[in-house]
């Protein structure tokens, strides 16, 4: 009995392991003052090596990366989101498109202009999907909170 217990958890033991979730990009969240009302929120994300995460206009297929930035009175973004990174263009033949992604890793960039002079929050989320040369993995959302104004 002992042998085939044994027998049993080392056959299942490979299964176990290739079960475990990845996590192959981190995310930091940080803002920079640019002047007295101005700031820059930066979501960074560090991307494990052979991964690649879509740009915010990723092409046919892929979920692209999207933030949803909360509303507040008192915290108003200025333009567009920016990707600061080195974008790769490739043809996939998986989603028949050619597809935009970054790889190692991208900072994404919203200026935001701040009314008073107290700290405010921002607070958001950050969707995303993470390929490599074999799988992709579901779509995954993150939340995170940064901190604008104040001294």
């Amino acid at each position: 009995m002992k042998k085939l217990l044994t027998a049993m958890v080392l056959f299942a033991l490979p299964f176990l392991a290739s079960a475990q979730i990845e996590n192959p990009v981190k995310w930091k969240f940080s803002s920079k003052k640019i002047d007295a009302t101005t700031y820059e929120l930066h979501m960074t994300a560090t991307i494990d090596a052979g991964w690649h995460l879509y740009a915010q206009e990723a092409g046919e297929g892929p979920v692209p990366t999207t933030f949803k930035i909360a509303k507040n009175p008192l915290v108003t973004p200025v333009g567009k989101i920016q990707e600061v990174g080195k974008l790769h263009k490739n043809f996939d033949k998986n989603f028949n498109s050619e597809l935009k992604y970054y790889e190692n890793t991208v900072d994404f960039v919203q200026k935001v202009t701040v009314k008073g002079k107290a700290a405010n929050k921002v607070k958001g989320s950050v969707e995303f999907m993470v390929c490599d040369d074999h799988q992709c993995l579901p779509p995954k959302e993150t939340e995170f909170v940064i901190t604008v104004g104040g001294k």
